[in-house]
Order: structure tokens, then C-alpha cells, then sequence
């Protein structure tokens, strides 16, 4: 028996490219670390549990070029195989610390097991290739794996120069078939953001399909007939699907969704603040600052200070319970969309990868249940990927989306306003000199080639939405703004070098160690 309607659960993994080598350690790397422990590796061990039970079910994931280019690295994984290494070090101090507690010990030892757990799965079935586990799932049919732009710029704010927005979906293809050894189908534009015409790019790179947020489509033109509910076709073949925001909201939010129910965990308590100085002080940063080490004993409880221990299996109870009431959601909004639609509608329900397990701690486990949940109890909803979907409904109207993104505001006031908008002048100016020495040195080999791709390196990591974002929120501006100038600086010296003839190839050498993502990367994506 056909399902009314389909179910499209979107997870964007990204993390912004951080790698410092010059340095022992570094905070921001941490970033890697944490999204290793709490959400990747906790989504695995699901999706392969699922896989393990014979359950069918079918996710998209995006994995940004910047994090599958940081989860290959080799220095970033022995420095998180280290992080873990230190956490479980501490795990057996509390587990000790906190034996005649009767509500916190049962806590310690959970966090005990949990973190023996996932060592076992990353070092022992995933044999330390975390990528090698998403790749084995996409293989298996469990998976619809897509890229995003190179280094998650946003391109509606690169127009003004084509050969920079190019680039980016270029080298998003390109990283994707360096890690997982096939061609794309469907991209993740970063922060969801769109412009007429983009479409035209893709499909030039091979692009089968990608997501707008609600008002892309309701806004598209002409008007989309069935709303967000099917995919419209661009002009040049591409099917844009549209978030759904009722389901979206449900999940995402933290106040209205099921995020902040009382018995999930509490992220903001953690042992890195609550605990003794000298105790946690090995744990810590090394100046003595506090931070998160990713042991947090409490539930969020209530809106008062007032916490209490985390109950795992109350957690898991309360989850399960989240996943069926999501589910008959879903039944109900795809009854009633058949009926006036008279076809199957597809609910996308898109989510950043790390509101499970990093935000949500319980998130993963919500995806568990949900997926068993369909595959057993419900003949209304099954779940589906974009592609799946296509092939059994390839006929869909054709419509331009409107501009559009998924930020605040529904636009680009995020990365552009009064807190961040000198970084692109500064962005427009190296992209038009990277098209001038592309075109200019069309058959560069040797130390001159290196410096050529290196520039484009530093041009890319430059573009990151990332700094701009976090400028806005207020999160590690210092950082986001050093990163930013220091690629724009490095480019610009390897731009005077280069046009001098007096390349200095120490230096060339050593940005090389610190940036380098992309080792396929050729500097002609660049020339008109």
C-alpha cells in the first residue's frame, strides 16, 4: 500500500574550516571535538543501530567540504582522539568523585559508558574514519549524502563577481567527489540562500536538486501551486525543494518544540563551571579559563536556576513519547494535504546536524525512534530522499524561487549589516584579482602553480558565511575577525608576490601547512 504522503528529514553537518597547527592547542578546534562526541558519532551509532535491526529508513546529510576536510585530516583527528582520551580521564575521576552521591553517581557512570561506547565505534568499527561511516550508509541506501558551497559562503553577496560564486559550487562538487568518490545530486546552498539565476550554476556542475527556505517558494514565480509541500523545477531542470515550517519549528525550537522539555539535559550546566578550580583546572583551558568539557549532570528541570540530575531513562521515555507525537503530527498534516492536493505531498523538515546531540543532547535518539516509528507503525507517512522522491514523481511545475534564505528576517541581514559589511569590500577586491591572475598565468607550473593555489585557497576560506555570522551573534568575534583579515592578508601578499616574480617559497610553504584544504584545488576554476 502507497504512503499518502512522504517525510524528507534534512541534517546540515558544518563546522567552519579550524586548524591550527602552530599551536598545541586551540579553543576554536574544540568546535571539531565537541561535534565529533555529541552529534556525529552518536548519529552514527543510530543510524547503524537502525541498519543493524533492519529498519528501512532514508535521511539526507549534508557534510560541508570544510568539516569532511577536517574530519580526514590527520592532525584533527589525533588532537579529537586526544580530547576523548582526556574526557574519559575525567569521566573516571567523577565516577570516584561522586560515589557516595546517590543522584549524580548514576550520572558519571552513564557518561562512563557512553564515552567507552563511542571510542569503541570510532576507533574500532568505524577503524577511525568517522567519514568512512556516513559513506558506508549512502552506499547502503540509508543515506542521501549532498555538498554545500566550498567553504559555506553565501552567494547571493558574491554576484558581482560570477567566477567567485562558480567557484564555490565547483569546488563543493569537486571536494565531494574527492571524499566520497562519486558525483553529487543535490546540494545544501549555504544558509539556505538563494537568487534567480543560481540555478543555471548548478546545473552546469551536475546539480540534480537544493533546498529554499518556505518563502523561496511561496514567493516563486509564477506562484508555486502546492506551496512548500512539492518541488518546483527551474528553468535549467533543477528541483528546488522548501522547508516546511510547521515540523521544522517543532524540532528547532527550544522553547515552543520539544528541545526544551524538563527532562532533556540541561546544556548551560556544565562540570567545567560548576566544579572545584583545582580539581577541573587540567581540564580546562590552559590560561585557567572555564569552559564546557561536555559533562553536564543536570536536566533542564524548570525556568528557574534550580536543576536536577539528568534521568536518562526518564530522557529516553520523554524521547520516544516526542518521536510518536512527531509522527502523528505529520499523519495528520499529510492526510489533510492529500486530500486538497490530490497527490502525495513531500513535508521537508531540514535541520542544522548539530541541534542533535551537541544542542539537543537527546536528538540523536529522537531520529532512532522516529525512523522505527515510520517503518513499523505508520501506512500514512514513509520516509524519503529528495532523489528517491523524484524518480517516483518527476513531473513538478516549473518556477523560478524567489530570493531568499533561512536566516533571521528571511533574507541576508545576518551577514551583512552594520557589524560586519567592511568584510566585503574586501572579499569583491581579492575575487576580481584571483580572476585577474587566473587569467593572466592560464599554465602555471611549479613554486608559481603552488602560490596560484594557494591564493584561491585563501580567497575560499575567506568567503566563509561563518565569520560574518558569528560577528553578528557576537560569538567569537575577535576570532571571526582575525580569521577574516588574516586569509584576506595572506592573499594579498602572495598577490604582490606573484606579480613581482619574487615568490617567496617559505611562505608559500607555510601556508600550505596551516590552510590546506582542498589538495585537489586548482586555480583555473578562476579564469573566464
Amino acid at each position: 500500500m502507497d504512503p499518502k504522503g512522504y517525510l524528507s528529514i534534512v541534517l546540515h553537518a558544518h563546522l567552519p574550516y579550524v586548524r591550527h597547527p602552530e599551536f598545541d592547542e586551540f579553543l576554536e578546534e574544540e568546535w571539531l571535538y565537541e561535534a565529533i562526541l555529541e552529534t556525529y558519532l552518536p548519529m552514527l551509532k543510530r543510524f547503524l543501530q537502525l541498519e543493524d535491526e533492519g529498519v528501512e529508513f532514508g535521511f539526507t546529510m549534508t557534510i560541508s567540504p570544510p568539516l569532511a576536510g577536517m574530519l580526514a585530516d590527520p592532525l584533527l583527528k589525533s588532537r579529537a582522539v586526544a580530547h576523548l582520551t582526556k574526557l574519559q580521564e575525567l569521566c573516571e575521576k567523577e565516577v570516584q568523585r561522586t560515589r557516595g552521591d546517590s543522584e549524580l553517581h548514576p550520572v558519571a557512570l552513564f557518561y562512563q559508558q557512553r564515552f567507552a561506547d563511542l571510542r569503541e565505534l570510532w576507533l574500532g568499527r568505524l577503524g577511525g574514519d568517522i567519514l568512512s561511516g556516513f559513506r558506508g550508509l549512502q552506499e547502503r541506501g540509508h543515506l542521501e549524502i549532498i555538498t554545500c558551497g566550498a567553504t559555506h559562503g553565501l552567494l547571493p553577496l558574491m554576484q558581482i563577481e560570477p567566477r567567485a560564486v562558480e567557484a564555490q559550487i565547483k569546488v563543493g562538487v569537486q571536494s565531494y567527489r574527492h571524499h566520497f568518490g562519486v558525483d553529487p545530486k543535490g546540494i545544501w546552498l549555504p544558509e539556505c540562500a538563494y537568487y534567480p539565476g543560481l540555478d543555471k550554476v548548478l546545473a552546469d556542475n551536475g546539480i540534480r536538486f537544493f533546498y529554499v527556505d518556505s518563502h523561496g517558494i511561496w514567493n516563486s514565480t509564477p506562484r508555486a501551486l502546492y506551496g512548500v509541500y512539492a518541488p518546483v523545477i527551474t528553468p535549467t531542470s533543477v528541483a528546488a525543494f522548501a522547508r516546511d515550517p510547521e515540523s521544522s519549528k517543532q524540532v528547532w525550537s527550544s522553547k515552543e518544540g520539544y528541545p526544551g522539555d524538563f527532562n532533556y539535559r540541561e546544556f548551560y550546566r556544565d562540570v567545567g563551571w560548576d566544579l572545584d578550580f583545582d580539581y577541573i583546572r587540567p581540564y580546562i583551558q590552559p590560561t585557567g579559563l572555564r569552559k564546557f568539557t561536555g559533562l553536564k549532570y543536570y536536566k533542564i528541570t524548570g525556568t528557574s536556576e534550580h536543576k536536577e540530575a539528568y534521568n536518562h531513562a526518564a530522557a529516553m521515555e520523554k524521547v520516544a513519547d516526542h518521536a510518536g507525537n512527531f509522527l502523528f503530527n505529520r499523519e495528520q498534516q499529510v492526510d489533510y494535504l492529500n486530500d486538497i492536493m490530490g497527490r502525495p505531498p513531500i513535508v521537508v523538515s531540514p535541520y542544522d546536524a548539530e541541534l542533535f546531540g551537541h544542542w539537543w543532547f537527546e536528538g540523536p535518539d529522537f531520529l532512532y525512534y522516529l525512523a522505527k516509528k515510520l517503518h513499523f507503525d505508520s501506512k500514512i507517512v514513509k520516509l524519503t530522499t529528495p532523489m528517491k522522491y523524484l524518480d517516483a514523481f518527476p513531473v513538478q511545475q516549473k518556477a523560478t524561487p524567489a530570493h531568499s534564505s533561512w536566516g533571521d528576517k528571511g533574507y541576508y541581514d545576518v551577514w551583512v549589516n552594520g557589524s560586519n559589511d567592511w568584510i566585503y569590500p574586501h572579499l569583491h577586491e581579492i575575487a576580481e584579482r584571483m580572476v585577474r591572475l587566473a587569467d593572466f598565468y592560464p599554465d602555471a607550473e611549479g613554486l608559481l602553480r603552488r602560490a596560484l593555489n594557494q591564493c584561491a585557497r585563501e580567497l575560499l576560506l575567506a568567503q566563509s558565511s561563518d565569520w560574518a555570522f558569528l560577528i553578528t551573534t557576537g560569538t567569537a568575534i575577535d576570532y571571526s575577525t582575525r580569521r577574516t583579515k588574516n586569509h584576506v592578508g595572506r592573499f594579498l601578499r602572495l598577490y604582490e608576490q606573484i606579480l613581482n616574480q619574487a615568490i617567496d617559497e617559505r611562505y608559500v610553504a607555510e601556508l600550505e601547512g596551516y590552510d590546506n584544504i582542498f589538495p585537489f584545488i586548482d586555480y583555473n576554476i578562476y579564469r573566464t
